[in-house]
């Protein structure tokens, strides 16, 4: 697969913006466009691919999320959602809001958690207990 990347280079850029680079004279990917370090990154060949580079770095906020942190934040996102889902089909208003303050509680109270065996486990949890409520509401209706 033959791409242009932003020419960086694994010192001089952020991790998550290595991408590889790419002889833009055509041949095989070696000498000046092939991955010389062994990590995908060639180091910037002139001062016009340094500030690329620079730029390519400067783009991604501070706290840019890994894909891996990213695809767990949806779990968590979706998890919460469908919670609040089959809370509306709860028949008692006063027994719903207190429901859903509850789950409210529940994420706002581990949104800070960073640990990613905790995390899986909280959302485990969280399946486990969607689960029982969407069984208790099926019993409830029939």
């Amino acid at each position: 697969m033959k791409m242009y990347s932003g020419l960086c280079n694994s010192t001089t850029c952020a991790p998550s913006v290595r991408i590889r680079r790419v002889e833009l004279r055509g041949g095989s990917g070696e000498g000046r466009g092939g991955a010389a370090n062994g990590d995908g990154c060639a180091p910037p060949a002139g001062p016009a691919e340094a500030e690329l580079c620079a730029m390519a770095a400067s783009r991604l906020p501070p706290s840019a999320l890994t894909l891996r942190q990213f695809l767990r934040r949806q779990q968590v996102l979706q998890l919460y959602r469908r919670i609040l889902r089959a809370l509306r089909d709860v028949p008692a208003e006063a027994d719903r809001r207190h429901l859903q303050e509850w789950a409210r509680e529940e994420f706002r109270r581990n949104k800070d958690a960073t640990e990613e065996d905790a995390i899986r486990m909280m959302i485990t949890q969280g399946h486990m207990q969607l689960r029982e409520l969407q069984r208790a509401l099926k019993l409830a209706k029939s």
